[in-house]
């Protein structure tokens, strides 16, 4: 008898890439029509794997899920699935951490680059018959010999810094797991106040965590270099985005791009959503064709050596070595 995966949810045209890797192997598929909890435990109760993007994994859902060895993320952050739970069951728990590193690098820098040079506001003003009526009284930094910013020091922190490098700017970094004053990939590691005024430009790019909510938010905005722009790639939540509003709306920040918002999609009155400054995209920056190709198949290589009783390349739960029902 095949064994079964549940697929919760995806955001790409097919899944050819990883049906070819699973149904090779002797998988079935079961696809889930939404992301419903009780959708998703009801559909769970027989499979042997749990393949999820941004639905949520709830303990209700591992909990319906009795044969179930492995929940694979399509992705890197794993906010979404109930961690804990899956080590109590001996569920191995996996992601992907490195498929889109050049994806987001260039997201980040193409949401800077365009506040920056201020291009859609620019844009529309021309569009709309504005040619000579552009005022040149915004701030526009010149990159070379800025100062660039980088939370959280990670694979794609370090690949933006590295860009940022490249650009001529200084690049000074906060990490918990850095001690301020090293020297790092290109980046001089200090604490989270000296990133937030001394950064002409920063990036995020930390796991959303108990920790980690809400970490930039009023106090850390008004401390900010007056002008300075700040983009957040990695996860709604980190940033508190009606303070940041209020930060733009003043002229204290010059500009905010964002690809995660929370909850996702905001209020049609949200008010980030009427101001100028600010650039906002569906959480898109992972993708590209060859991003999410490498995506598809990691994920579901994944599945398919676990079941088979090897060791996954990205353990999120190592602590449930030899406790897994695996056996791995």
């Amino acid at each position: 008898m095949n064994r079964k995966v549940l697929i919760t949810d995806y955001v790409w045209p097919s899944l050819d890439p990883e049906r070819k890797v699973l149904e090779d192997a002797g998988f079935e598929l079961v696809v889930a029509p939404d992301g419903e909890e009780e959708t998703l435990a009801g559909l769970a109760t027989d499979v042997d794997a749990i393949m999820f993007c941004f639905a949520q994994v709830t303990e209700k859902v591992l909990r319906a899920a009795p044969k179930c060895l492995i929940a694979a993320r399509y992705g890197i952050g794993v906010d979404n699935v109930d961690i804990p739970v899956c080590t109590e069951l001996g569920i191995v728990v996996t992601n992907v951490p490195d498929y889109c590193i050049d994806e987001v690098t260039e997201h980040t820098f193409g949401m800077v680059l365009a506040l920056n040079r201020r291009l859609v506001p620019h844009d529309a003003a021309v569009k709309s018959g504005g040619w000579s009526s552009v005022a040149l009284d915004q701030p526009m930094r010149r990159m070379n010999g800025a100062t660039f910013g980088v939370i959280g020091f990670g694979r794609i922190g370090r690949s933006v810094g590295s860009r940022a490098a490249a650009l001529g700017m200084n690049v000074l970094t906060y990490d918990p797991m850095l001690e301020p004053g090293q020297d790092v990939g290109g980046a001089r590691s200090v604490t989270l106040d000296e990133v937030l005024t001394e950064a002409d430009f920063i990036s995020v790019h930390v796991p959303l965590t108990d920790e980690t909510r809400g970490m930039i938010g009023k106090e850390e905005l008004a401390s900010m270099k007056p002008g300075s722009i700040i983009v957040n790639p990695a996860r709604g939540g980190l940033i508190d985005e009606f303070a940041l509003a209020d930060a733009l709306a003043s002229g204290h920040l010059a500009g905010a791009g964002l690809d995660v918002m929370e909850p996702a999609p905001p209020a049609s009155e949200h008010p980030l959503l009427q101001q100028e400054n600010v650039i906002i995209t569906p959480h898109t920056a992972f993708f590209s064709q060859a991003s999410t190709l490498e995506l598809e198949t990691r994920t579901a290589q994944e599945v398919v050596r676990v079941v088979n009783g090897g060791e996954p390349e990205n353990f999120i739960n190592p602590e449930v070595s030899g406790k897994t029902r695996v056996g791995i």
